[in-house]
């Protein structure tokens, strides 16, 4: 049987820019797994970490940023890992960065972009990441979590 385990983390990178939101989002190098696409910041929960833990790290080793303000996204992602017999849970983070911010590229990557929303999510590759930044966009598209700031604020 299937182990089900919360085992990565995803984490949309947004500041604002001159024309308003802005969207990281990051292209997967040519020697990695799915080379070419577009994705948001996403990694590993590593041992004794926590998802919060685990999303704050993995922002600064994939784009070198520090978020301002992090936010539960309020949803969690799966996937079925097939080689591994798995079902991974994906907690969704939302970091916040100063508008200044510009990421630089870690070795799994080869390119950093800053989008409008709507091109973010026509170039992002995982349908579910697709949704869930339509879901952060109606959360915190003004720039925080308006009534809900105070349950979804992480730090």
């Amino acid at each position: 049987m299937a182990e089900v385990r919360v085992a990565f983390v995803d984490a949309y990178v947004l500041r604002a820019g001159a024309a308003g939101l802005e969207v990281l989002a990051l292209r997967r190098c040519a020697n990695g797994r799915c080379a070419g696409s577009w994705e948001t910041v996403h990694g590993t929960i590593e041992a004794g970490e926590t998802p919060v833990q685990a999303s704050l790290r993995e922002l600064r080793e994939e784009t070198g940023l520090v978020a301002a303000r992090l936010y539960n996204a309020s949803r969690v992602e799966s996937f079925y890992r097939h080689r591994s017999d798995e079902v991974a849970l994906i907690p969704v983070f939302v970091a916040f960065v100063d508008p200044p911010a510009e990421p630089r590229v870690s070795p799994e990557h080869d390119r950093a972009e800053w989008l409008h929303p709507a091109d973010a999510l026509a170039r992002f590759a995982w349908p579910r990441e697709r949704r869930a930044l339509e879901d952060i966009l109606s959360m915190v598209g003004g720039g925080d979590a308006g009534l809900l700031d105070d349950v979804l604020r992480v730090c």
